[in-house]
């Protein structure tokens, strides 16, 4: 027993896990299948009694989830995890814990933040997860992975359809100023720390392949690249109700 959960919790030495295969694909196929549902059932979903319990458990099981990253940091010896190197600096990490905050309270700052950064962040982990090259489906890291990243949009997707929550202007200007904060302390982490500190990706180029290989080594210019990448991400992450708001606008025109 002690050698499967030593198993289990840990890492391989080579690569367990491969872009664009089945057991990349399935996760994703899987979260858009729930989302498509949450529409389909929305008004139901919304007239339950149970509708609150429901909107706690997905919030326990993203805040289990999250935690459970460090749980196994913490638990498992002999994957010699540094804790410099595992601090709580990332987009994906404090959107699942805004989001789940959200499902709590339906608050809509909590709504904003996750909302923009899994369309500016979380979105490149789905495309390349990288960060579980040595984990596969056998391992816990593969289901804590995928979890945390996916109900991040179920979560924002159910606030949306069940609730009517959506995006303003001044959404994508608190949502900017989160981001800003966050690099200015992965900055100030990754100049401390130095060594193999990655924070938000703007030191370096991953190890392994990813989407953000694009970007410029030079520490100045992927600064540069990011922040504008970001900007544009943020932007046709709020283009989808910019135009649905034109469209109504237009229509009641028409109508006056």
């Amino acid at each position: 027993m002690k050698a499967f959960f030593e198993y289990f919790f840990g890492k391989g030495d080579e690569v367990e896990f491969r872009n664009f295969t089945l057991a990349h694909f399935l996760p994703i196929l899987l979260m858009i299948a729930v989302i498509v549902l949450i529409y389909v059932f929305r008004d139901r979903i919304r007239n339950s009694k149970h509708e609150k319990n429901l909107r706690l458990a997905l919030a326990l099981i993203m805040i289990i989830t999250e935690m459970s990253y460090f749980w196994r940091l913490v638990g498992v010896p002999s994957l010699g995890a540094n804790p410099q190197d595992h601090l709580p600096i990332t987009l994906c990490g404090w959107g699942v814990i805004f989001g789940s905050y959200m499902l709590v309270t339906k608050n809509q700052t909590l709504f904003d933040i996750p909302y923009f950064w899994l369309f500016s962040g979380t979105i490149f982990a789905l495309i390349t997860p990288t960060v579980i090259t040595y984990t596969g489906p056998t391992r816990y890291r593969y289901y804590q992975f995928w979890l945390e990243h996916t109900t991040g949009y179920i979560a924002v997707f159910y606030m949306i359809f069940v609730h009517g929550m959506r995006p303003t202007w001044k959404s994508f200007i608190k949502a900017y100023i989160a981001t800003v904060v966050m690099a200015v302390i992965a900055f100030v982490a990754n100049l401390l720390i130095g060594g193999d500190a990655n924070y938000l990706y703007m030191a370096k180029p991953e190890a392994t392949k990813s989407i953000l290989d694009f970007l410029p080594a030079n520490y100045a210019l992927r600064v540069l690249f990011m922040a504008a990448a970001v900007t544009l991400l943020f932007f046709l992450s709020y283009l989808p109700w910019l135009i649905k708001d034109r469209k109504v606008k237009k229509a009641q025109i028409k109508a006056a």
